[in-house]
């Protein structure tokens, strides 16, 4: 009788997903924010198209640059801890077997089997130093392209995200009108983020819309805020 075949449905794009939402939201939020101080201060969009145009090319430098760094100090940081497992199966040997067989013993194996593993993976000094690297300091090895890859995606949201409510200024000369227009294009974008979010890592989108766009739009307006106060 054939079986009908199991397909194993798991969400693993979490690094991906991550950076573009660092990307995206505060490319939403903090151009908007420029933006609409900015209203209020100057007579034509022009002048609020520069600044914020300005401020996206600053802003996603600085995101992408961000992203690298803390994708490389993850690195260093693997590699860091790694090198001292490797020392410590060679001075320490007994002490790292030890901490092996207590965490097969967490997961419900007796002593007598715990131990046999245990020695059975002592016998492989590679598996032992993965097998300690992620179960007993819970570190998964990052990817080699990870920090540049991370740098372009964070920098690319952000631009993208940017450009949203900024757009209405392009095609309304006066700063008020773009205003309320940026005002409702960037609720809209922050809704359809969310959804595209909640689809991608599989978490309920309707959920993921409404969060996203309460989030993203009190952080907008406590940064309009700010900026109002200060110019």
């Amino acid at each position: 009788m054939p079986t009908a075949s199991h397909v194993e449905r798991h969400f693993t794009s979490g690094d991906l997903v991550r950076d573009i939402v660092i990307g995206m939201s505060d490319g939403l939020t903090v151009p908007f924010a420029l933006a609409a101080g900015l209203s209020e201060a100057v007579s034509t969009s022009k002048l609020v198209v520069t600044a914020g145009l300005a401020e996206i090319a600053a802003g996603s430098i600085a995101m992408g640059l961000g992203g690298y760094l803390a994708a490389r100090g993850d690195a260093d940081h693997y590699e860091t801890e790694r090198r001292r497992e490797e020392e410590e199966i060679v001075e320490l040997p007994e002490v790292e077997k030890a901490e092996v067989a207590k965490i097969f013993r967490d997961y419900g194996l007796n002593g007598e089997d715990a131990a046999a593993i245990t020695e059975s993976l002592a016998t492989r000094p590679k598996a032992w130093v993965d097998f300690m690297m992620r179960f007993e300091l819970g570190l998964e090895e990052p990817q080699a392209s990870r920090a540049p890859r991370s740098a372009a995606t964070i920098a690319v949201s952000y631009v993208i995200g940017g450009l949203v409510p900024l757009s209405p200024y392009w095609f309304l000369g006066a700063p008020a009108q773009a205003l309320r227009v940026s005002v409702l294009v960037t609720l809209i974008a922050l809704a359809v983020f969310g959804y595209l979010k909640g689809r991608a890592s599989g978490a309920p989108p309707v959920r993921s819309a409404i969060q996203t766009t309460l989030i993203g739009g009190i952080a907008a307006t406590a940064a309009f805020a700010l900026a109002k106060a200060i110019s």
